[in-house]
């Protein structure tokens, strides 16, 4: 099964002051952390830390990253990142995410695509490659909604 996918997770990040700039706000290069923090939230909660995943040999590299800023953030607040992964084949994996504030107010939307390889960097199909771990992985998005 490929296709897109309606698991959200939410992971709550409380800024600290080291991830503000000068001017009190958080600097730019930050959001994508929280993208990761969002992303290995939405692993964990299927039940397949990225731990388990490396174990397996697998390995998920940024292949492409983007980040719209709407507002900032500042010092203390606390932010929601909604994650959904919205495309998935034997090849990759694509997260969609947006960063709230406590209020509701969207402060940034992000996305992530990454290429499944192996221990040496080489591409996989993990459907191919390792068909137990991508049964694991489909079993798993079904049961948490698809």
């Amino acid at each position: 099964m490929e296709g897109e996918f309606n698991i959200v997770s939410l992971s709550k990040i409380r800024v600290r002051y080291e991830e503000t700039d000068q001017m009190g706000y958080v600097y730019y290069g930050n959001y994508f952390t929280w993208l990761e923090v969002g992303r290995t939230g939405l692993f964990r909660d299927i039940g397949m830390p990225y731990t388990m995943l490396e174990k397996r040999g697998l390995r998920l590299p940024v292949t492409d990253a983007q980040c719209r800023y709407r507002s900032s953030a500042r010092y203390d607040d606390i932010i929601t990142v909604r994650t959904v992964i919205v495309k998935l084949t034997p090849a990759r994996i694509q997260f969609n995410y947006q960063l709230e504030s406590e209020a509701g107010n969207v402060m940034a939307y992000g996305s992530t695509t990454h290429a499944f390889v192996d221990r040496t960097g080489k591409p996989m199909n993990m459907s191919k490659k390792d068909p137990d771990l991508w049964n694991l992985m489909l079993d798993r998005l079904k049961e948490k909604g698809v």
